[in-house]
C-alpha cells in the first residue's frame, strides 16, 4: 500500500508558519495534498483518523555520541537509530569522538558502510520493535568531521578530504584552546563551505567544577565552575569569528552572559548561529539537590537566572536551536558519586515529549516556536534545507501523540543505555510514526 491519509491532523510548519487541523496525503514517499478536506483519493489508500494527533517536519538533532565504534557496550549504530526514529528525528548528526575517532576518510567510509547495512529493507524491518508504533523511517545519519587530531589535538585534520566525503561538517565536540590553531582552521575552512562547531570553554577556569559556581554549589559542598569558563571563552571566539569572518555554530551554549555575548555578536553582524541543550532549558543548579549522576552534565546546568536567559534566547531568536547532545553511558559508568560520573545523558528519545509538556503544555510557548527549534532552524544551522508540509514536497515528518502515556524504562527504551534521571517515571507524549 503506497499511499495514506491522514485525516484532520494537526500541522505543525514553521516553514508555512502553519498549525491548523487538515488532512494529508502521502503517496509513494511524497505529500501530495493538504487540504481542509480530502475526499479524492486512490482506492487502496490506508485511511488513518488522527484527530488529537500532531503532524511535524521530522526533527533535526544538532550533535549527539555514538558508541560505535569503540564504546559499543554504551551504543551499537543501530540501537543509535533506532533511539532516533523513535523520538521524531529524521535527521542525526554524530559527534567525531569515535574511537578511532572521525578524522581520516577509512573511519567514516567504515560507518557508512554499516549505516547502509543497516537501514536498508530487511535489515531496517528487524528494527521494528513494538506493536505500539506504526512503521519507523531510519534518520537520515550525518556525520561531523574532526576538526584536530594528534596529541591535545595539535594537528589539523585532512579538512578538504573529509569535506570531500561528505561530512556534515567540523567540530570536535569539545572545547579548542589554542586560539591560534582555531584562528588557522577558520582560515582553511572559509572556502569549503561547511558547517564549523565550536564549543566555547576554558577548562582552566572550569577547573574541577562539576556544577555551576553561585549558592547551590556552596549548599551542596561540590565544587563550582564560574559562569567565565564559558563567556571568557566564548568572548575570544567572537574575536576570532570577527576577524577571519568564517562562519561558526556555538554548541552548548549554558550561561545568561553567554546570551548577552551572542545578541551583540549579531547586532554586529557576525556569521554566528548557536545552540543551548534541551537539558539546560529544562532543568538549573535548584534540580541538583538529589546529587543525581544522570544530572552531570559539561558545561554544568546553569543557575535559575541562566535557565531563564536561555528560554528567552531561544524564543526571541538569539539562540538558534535546541539540541539534544545524546551522550549514552553504561550503568556502571554512571551508578558513581556525582562529582565522579561522567558528563552527559542520553536524550533523543525524551526530548520531544519533556520538552512539549514543560515548554508548551504547562508553560508559555507555541507549538511552533518549539518544532522550529528542534527542527526547522536546527536543519538552518547545518546548513541544510528544512522540511516542509505543503504539496509536491518529500514526506520527512513525524506523527506525535502529545496524550500518549508510557514508562521509561530498559524495556520501552531503544538507546542501550539508560543514563537519563527520568528512568522509572512515566511520561506523557509519544511518537507514534515516522517518514523520511
Amino acid at each position: 500500500m503506497n499511499s495514506e491519509l491522514l485525516q484532520q491532523v494537526r500541522i505543525l510548519d514553521p516553514v508555512s508558519q502553519t498549525d491548523r487541523p487538515a488532512d494529508v496525503l502521502i503517496a509513494s514517499g511524497w505529500i501530495k495534498a493538504v487540504e481542509t478536506k480530502i475526499s479524492d483519493f486512490p482506492v487502496d489508500t490506508l485511511v488513518r483518523d488522527c484527530q488529537g494527533l500532531i503532524l511535524g517536519p521530522g526533527l533535526v538533532d544538532l550533535y549527539s555520541h555514538s558508541g560505535e565504534p569503540g564504546h559499543e557496550h554504551r551504543e551499537i549504530l543501530s540501537s543509535l537509530l533506532t533511539a532516533a526514529a523513535t523520538g521524531g528525528f529524521t535527521r542525526l548528526s554524530i559527534l567525531p569522538d569515535t574511537l578511532p575517532p572521525l578524522d581520516n576518510l577509512s573511519g567514516l567510509a567504515l560507518l557508512n558502510q554499516k549505516q547502509q547495512a543497516l537501514t536498508t529493507g530487511e535489515n531496517w524491518e528487524k528494527e521494528q520493535f513494538s506493536a505500539d508504533f506504526l512503521p519507523l523511517s531510519p534518520p537520515l545519519l550525518n556525520y561531523w568531521g574532526a576538526l584536530t587530531q594528534g596529541i591535545e589535538g595539535q594537528k589539523m585534520t585532512e579538512l578538504s578530504e573529509l569535506a570531500a566525503a561528505g561530512v556534515i561538517g567540523f567540530t570536535d565536540g569539545a572545547p579548542l584552546s589554542n586560539l591560534a590553531l582555531v584562528r588557522r582552521l577558520l582560515e582553511y575552512l572559509q572556502p569549503l563551505g561547511k558547517p564549523v562547531a565550536l564549543m566555547p570553554y576554558d577548562s582552566q577556569l572550569a577547573g574541577e567544577g562539576v556544577i555551576r559556581e553561585g549558592i547551590q554549589s556552596i549548599r551542596l559542598g561540590l565544587s563550582g565552575s564560574p559562569a567565565i569558563a564559558e563567556s571568557a571563552a566564548l568572548a575570544a571566539l567572537l574575536e576570532v569569528v570577527a576577524t577571519v569572518g568564517t562562519p561558526v555554530h556555538l554548541m552548548r551554549i549554558s550561561t545568561g552572559r553567554s546570551v548577552q555575548l551572542i545578541a551583540e555578536a549579531k547586532a554586529r553582524g557576525l556569521p554566528i548561529t548557536a545552540s543551548t541543550t534541551w537539558m539546560h532549558l529544562l532543568l538549573n543548579t535548584e534540580d541538583l539537590a538529589s546529587y543525581h549522576p544522570n544530572l552531570h552534565l559539561k558545561p554544568p546546568l546553569g543557575n535559575p537566572v541562566d535557565q531563564k536567559a536561555l528560554l528567552q534566547g531561544i524564543r526571541e531568536g538569539i539562540l538558534d536551536a535546541i539540541a539534544i547532545d545524546h551522550t549514552p553511558y553504561a550503568y556502571e559508568e554512571k551508578t558513581v558519586s556525582f562529582a565522579q560520573a561522567p558528563p552527559g545523558v542520553i536524550g533523543l528519545e525524551l526530548a520531544l515529549p519533556l520538552l512539549w509538556h514543560y515548554l508548551v503544555e504547562k508553560g508559555d510557548w507555541s507549538a511552533l516556536e518549539l518544532w522550529q527549534s528542534l527542527s526547522t532552524k536546527s536543519a538552518i544551522c547545518l546548513g541544510q534545507t528544512p522540511a516542509a508540509i505543503a504539496p509536491n514536497q518529500p514526506a520527512e515528518l513525524v506523527l506525535f501523540d502529545p496524550q500518549k502515556t508510557w514508562r521509561v524504562d530498559q524495556q520501552t527504551l531503544k538507546s542501550h543505555s539508560a543514563n537519563t534521571p527520568w528512568l522509572q517515571q512515566q511520561l506523557t507524549g509519544r511518537v507514534v510514526k515516522t517518514w523520511c
